[in-house]
């Protein structure tokens, strides 16, 4: 998947726990655990900006995009 979700890492640079982090933006404990392991198929912005806030982050800093390489096979 292109999209990268880089939330994990912004938890431990924060020193924030993913409990106290979807507590404070009403989000379920197991929303936020899909979103940080890049298995959510979308985001809302309410949720992102709410991230953001609570976070004092920017959205690029939640979300990158990483061109996928095309593997090429040697026989």
């Amino acid at each position: 998947m292109p999209i990268i979700v880089n939330l994990d890492v912004i938890l431990a640079k924060k020193k924030m726990r993913s409990k106290d982090v979807a507590e404070a933006i009403g989000l379920t404990e197991q929303n936020l655990s899909i979103l940080k392991t890049g298995k959510a198929k979308a985001i809302r912005f309410s949720t992102l900006e709410a991230l953001c806030e609570i976070l004092q982050c920017q959205p690029g800093d939640i979300l990158s995009y990483q061109e996928e390489r095309e593997e090429s096979i040697v026989l």
